[in-house]
């Protein structure tokens, strides 16, 4: 196969392991009721179909980046789909409430394990002139399949239902195993067998982030309690002695040309504040637009549609802006562009003319869009191609942990008061995160990409 027929067969599968992991968070939302319904479940057990896939995906991404990088993304990313689309199916046929929890967490580790693999295979055949535009298209597939996940969820469910959801990701994961498992080298000589797995670093650092997403996702729900402190107290412990572990042993699980990397640590600063923020706006727009306008899902989605269109537009508006310009003021427009978004949500009240709403939601979805594939780029560019996987792996636990720490914002800064009311200074914070990410995005390398 040809060095162009490689990309473009890489980027195809790329783009549909990272769409239906997309598609499948939002389709989710909308069937858990009818589920809930179905299998007679309580409403706790059915959050936990949504808690157990979160904890445990952020529990391994690392180790199935640095997986990748020493076994292969090509191998590992076919493993991590096929393995998705199964436990889909699976989901589509369990008899009762804890079979679709236990394949929510089988079908947790093959998101792990195909995600960074994503990142992997990009960098691992596509020269740093064309890294970025494959990372934007992706970007921008991710964004129209989370988009287009209600929708698609809420006619499948009407129609045949909520079964009929997880059998929507079936077929495309199929595709997208054979598409990598078609791929040949370079991008399966890429790796790095260098050392051995440090089982023990992973051991410690997926137990510290599945305590600190666990207690980041009860907020919304349950609002701070003894417990939630009591992970985050266990994930801060359990993290400093991973970072003392790091130090100490021979076979790191980040390696030491990751850290150094200077694009490294403001990329996934700016990866971790943009998804916060606009995870945050999001949440809090999204009930403003239902309680207080009174509006209902449908026309709710319909306010928020320019988000999604401005975020698929972006993404490879902003390849081309960053070959021009530089990653260092794309990101920083971006990060500007979601403050701003922020801002002008907080300015909605009752009679604000939809136009208006539109605008706000038009400026998260470019700036997040622009972001999130430029501080990609710029985070997989930074590292040799045999530790792209534990970069991509950071890179999701980033887009992972921010969100939960958006909406866990949200809920604690509205909790007990009227939303009309603690809209704005919420949204005040979640601004103020996002400019932050701004001023970390200083940091970014400056030249061009070409």
């Amino acid at each position: 196969m040809s060095t162009r027929g490689t990309r473009r067969l890489t980027l195809t599968g790329s783009i549909l392991g990272a769409a239906i992991v997309a598609l499948d968070g939002t389709v989710l939302t909308v069937a858990q009721p009818s589920l809930q319904r179905d299998l007679h479940a309580s409403l706790s057990a059915v959050q936990w179909t949504s808690t157990a896939y979160l904890v445990t995906v952020a529990a391994l991404l690392v180790l199935a980046g640095r997986l990748g990088d020493r076994y292969g993304h090509r191998r590992v990313f076919a493993i991590g789909v096929l393995g998705f689309g199964a436990a889909s199916a699976g989901i589509g046929i369990a008899p009762g409430i804890g079979w679709v929890i236990g394949l929510r967490v089988l079908q947790g580790a093959a998101g792990a394990l195909l995600q960074p693999a994503t990142l992997g295979l990009l960098r691992a055949v596509h020269p740093a002139d064309l890294l970025g535009r494959a990372i934007a298209l992706r970007t921008s597939a991710i964004g129209l399949s989370a988009a287009a996940g209600p929708v698609v969820g809420g006619a499948l469910t009407t129609q045949w239902g909520w079964r009929s959801v997880f059998f929507l990701t079936v077929a495309p994961a199929a595709v997208a195993g054979v598409a990598a498992l078609m791929v040949r080298p370079p991008v399966a000589a890429v790796t790095d067998r260098a050392g051995g797995l440090d089982l023990a670093g992973a051991a410690l650092l997926g137990a510290a982030l599945a305590c600190l997403v666990s207690a980041l996702a009860g907020l919304p729900d349950r609002g701070p309690t003894p417990a939630g402190g009591l992970g985050l107290a266990a994930s801060a412990a359990l993290g400093a002695v991973f970072v003392r572990h790091q130090r100490r042993t021979r076979s790191p699980l980040l390696p030491p040309a990751v850290l150094r990397a200077p694009a490294v640590a403001p990329a996934l600063g700016v990866l971790f504040a943009a998804s916060a923020a606009l995870s945050g706006t999001l949440f809090l727009a999204t009930y403003f637009l239902q309680d207080v306008l009174a509006l209902d899902p449908l026309a709710s989605a319909l306010q928020a549609l320019p988000l999604a269109v401005a975020m698929v537009a972006a993404a490879p508006a902003s390849a081309a802006l960053a070959r021009r310009h530089g990653p260092r003021r794309t990101v920083v427009a971006g990060m500007c562009a979601i403050t701003l978004g922020a801002l002008a949500v907080a300015t909605l009240r009752p009679g604000t003319p939809p136009p208006v709403t539109g605008v706000a939601f038009l400026l998260l979805g470019a700036g997040f869009g622009a972001v999130m594939a430029t501080a990609t780029a710029a985070l997989v560019r930074a590292v040799p191609v045999r530790a792209s996987g534990v970069a991509g792996g950071l890179q999701q636990t980033a887009m992972n942990i921010g969100p939960a720490l958006g909406v866990a914002v949200a809920t604690t800064l509205t909790a007990g008061r009227p939303l009309a009311d603690a809209l704005a200074p919420a949204l005040a914070v979640l601004a103020a995160t996002a400019a932050a990410g701004a001023l970390l995005a200083v940091r970014l390398p400056g030249a061009r990409t070409a």
